[in-house]
């Protein structure tokens, strides 16, 4: 019987009839394909169990959100995931059964699902205070904003609260043209800021963007290693910043906006290098440089707090987002005190920015980043796991690269090495398939051909281990 079990869960086909009568065999609500077997991967023990869920099911959810929701949604997986529950590292389906989140809702998690610490931050502040305006005081806003400020170099301290990363590079992108009465925004070819009128512009990737009005921005070479013209050289690249604003301006410029590590655009570790040759030629054209930190930062890298730090760069302007919040909307924008005049010279409000549950619970992230050490977590998981899928590179030739730092990773699939073609087939199969047997990851980049692996920082080597031996499973069946 339970080989029939196996059978039916691996093919997909009536799952929750076969996880129920799996459920009732081992008195646990796991997956089919966690029971003793040489071949199929163990999902590590996790002490947690969701109450019973009583909800719609996910037939009921779904049709619900065809007739009153945005028709644009897209959804992962054939089957959409219906996500009742949270724990940690991990997230529960409706019949209860548990999966190894390696995608942390886009790089959000960062401290895990439901961490006590910030949802007791958030409750009290919940019954105490729900909303208050910045025209009246509270110290919630204030806390956070110094406990922020000191995670960041230089003079950057003054801290303006936004809902969203969207918001935040709008909101940068607006000061740096105020404060240099300049115009153009340079920005990167791949690259994703967000989806709102100006940071449209900077988006660089057909796919997010539409037919609407967006000038004054000029897209750059990308300093992408492995697809790039000039492989990992990346003062190189950077040389296109210089002819941009030689031959496509008028000599001075707003800014420069950039990710150290691009998420949208399929984890791609800016070539070493670039930055500061690319700081310095916008600097001289009058220039501000803007850091986007809404996935690479709050430690999600491991080996720095900010991705920036990596290559060795003060920006002027700092955004965030996603990691800040673990989950609550909330984003930042940081500059000097210098910069940041520019706001006063006319009236800027914004009415939910610095909520003070948010910004409670903000501050308690931070806490628990540090409490539990979640950088050095972040660097030794995160190297341990690019170590184990660089093995599985050297086994499998649908991957063409695997890069990245900390536990912001990516796995490229391709089906030719030398011409780098996409495997955008393949890619959905193996995502599909690794959902069946219990982990969750995400996918990205121009072709939609790049796993981007970006777990809540608690993630443990146990985790990195079965999420590696489930890729490995999979692929070895197609």
């Amino acid at each position: 019987m339970m080989r029939a079990l196996y059978a039916r869960a691996l093919s997909g086909r009536d799952f929750r009839r076969c996880h129920r009568s799996f459920s009732q065999l081992a008195h646990q609500r796991e997956s089919p394909l966690q029971e003793s077997s040489d071949n199929v991967p163990q999902m590590p023990s996790f002490d947690y169990t969701p109450p019973p869920y009583t909800g719609p099911s996910s037939a009921e959810i779904l049709q619900k959100r065809k007739e009153y929701l945005s028709p644009s949604m897209c959804y992962f997986y054939k089957n959409p995931l219906n996500v009742v529950d949270g724990k940690m590292q991990y997230l529960f389906d409706e019949n209860g059964r548990r999966y190894l989140d390696a995608f942390a809702g886009i790089a959000t998690v960062c401290c895990g699902h439901c961490h006590p610490d910030v949802v007791e931050a958030i409750v009290n502040q919940t019954k105490r205070l729900q909303h208050s305006p910045v025209v009246y005081l509270n110290h919630a806003i204030a806390d956070f904003a110094e406990a922020l400020a000191s995670k960041l170099p230089g003079d950057l301290k003054v801290v303006f609260f936004t809902n969203s990363g969207t918001e935040a590079n709008e909101l940068a992108m607006m000061m740096a043209r105020l404060y240099t009465g300049n115009h153009d925004i340079i920005s990167l070819r791949n690259a994703y800021h967000g989806n709102a009128a100006a940071t449209m512009g900077t988006t660089a990737q057909s796919c997010w963007k539409f037919s609407t009005i967006q000038s004054g921005v000029h897209h750059a070479l990308n300093p992408d290693p492995y697809r790039g013209a000039f492989g990992s050289d990346g003062e190189k690249y950077a040389r296109d910043v210089q002819e941009i604003i030689d031959f496509g301006t008028s000599g001075h410029v707003a800014g420069f906006i950039g990710e150290a590590i691009q998420g949208v655009g399929g984890i791609v570790e800016l070539a070493p290098g670039y930055l500061p040759s690319a700081y310095n030629s916008v600097r001289k054209a009058g220039g501000l440089c803007i850091a986007d930190e809404v996935q690479a930062g709050f430690a999600r890298t491991g080996s720095h707090f900010w991705g920036f730090e990596s290559q060795g760069v003060v920006p002027d302007i700092v955004t965030m987002a996603k990691g800040i919040g673990n989950g609550i909307p909330i984003g930042a924008v940081v500059t000097t005190p210098e910069i940041a005049q520019v706001l006063t010279h006319r009236s800027y409000f914004n009415t939910f920015g610095g909520n003070p549950v948010c910004t409670a619970g903000g501050l308690a992230v931070l806490r628990v980043i540090e409490k539990e050490k979640l950088q050095q977590n972040a660097h030794i998981v995160g190297s341990y796991l690019k170590e184990r899928l660089i093995s599985l590179k050297e086994k499998y030739e649908l991957i063409g690269d695997v890069r990245g730092r900390g536990l912001m990773l990516g796995v490229e699939l391709v089906t030719d090495h030398e011409l780098k073609t996409p495997a955008k087939a393949e890619t959905l199969h193996i995502m599909d398939q690794m959902k069946e047997m219990g982990v969750l990851v995400g996918k990205g980049g121009f072709y939609g051909n790049t796993f981007r692996i970006t777990p809540p920082l608690c993630f443990t080597k146990e985790n990195a281990d079965f999420l590696v031996d489930v890729m490995d499973y999979t692929m070895s069946k197609i």
